[in-house]
């Protein structure tokens, strides 16, 4: 099953068993790739709407300090069922070693020496971690290892 039946899946699901915190999750995710087919005038495939889930966890995850920091409890408790709800539908997270030994083998082939071969090299492992590594993190990663 593709993704898209599955978000639909459990969507009715969510409906079935009155799981309101799960249902509103995958009515955002849902909206969020009809709106960018609607947007390209495209049928997404997985590895798109991926990107579309991935992007609305990113969203999450950056609005949390502004909840910890305003000490909203409520908000707090809500986003982080939400981040565990959207990394469902994500493939499994790479580890710190895991992405370092791909972009290890990416400066091996981009022959990177320097910070300045930083986007060569971002290029390289860009669609290998697309959706498997948080980028800013794989980018930390990256500008250690061309240092």
């Amino acid at each position: 099953m593709d993704l898209k039946a599955t978000l639909l899946q459990d969507l009715k699901e969510a409906l079935k068993s009155k799981d309101t915190l799960r249902k509103d999750t995958i009515q955002i995710l849902r909206a969020a790739v009809l709106q960018v087919e609607k947007d390209t005038g495209k049928t997404l495939d997985d590895t798109s709407i991926v990107d579309v889930i991935s992007k609305e966890l990113k969203k999450r995850v950056d609005v949390m300090p502004d909840f910890v920091k305003s000490g909203r409890q409520d908000r707090i408790t809500e986003l982080e069922a939400q981040i565990v709800i959207i990394k469902s539908y994500l493939p499994p997270q790479l580890s710190p070693e895991e992405v370092l030994d791909i972009v290890k083998k990416a400066i091996d082939e981009t022959g990177a020496s320097s910070i300045k071969d930083m986007g060569k090299v971002m290029a390289a492992v860009g669609p290998a971690l697309k959706g498997r590594a948080d980028m800013k993190i794989v980018g930390d990663i990256v500008r250690k290892a061309v240092s």
